[in-house]
């Protein structure tokens, strides 16, 4: 897996993520599934920041997403 595609799956379990959490929170039950996604969208994205060559651009991020999309879709 190459550091593009951690970055997006990464960012996209972490949106699914929160609804979980706050799901589980509203219905008065432990949010297990939600932190537990939570975690390792963290560590993939801790992995391509820390591993990265030439590091990670905050403005390179949206490219990255289309770059990722794109490449999946054709």
């Amino acid at each position: 897996m190459d550091f593009d595609l951690m970055l997006v799956v990464g960012a996209t379990l972490v949106a699914l993520s929160i609804p979980s959490m706050l799901s589980a929170y509203a219905d008065d039950r432990k949010p297990w599934v939600g932190a537990m996604v939570l975690l390792i969208a963290c560590v993939l994205i801790a992995m391509v920041v820390t591993k990265k060559p030439g590091g990670l651009v905050i403005n390179e991020v949206p490219n990255i997403f289309f770059t990722v999309i794109g490449r999946y879709i054709n």
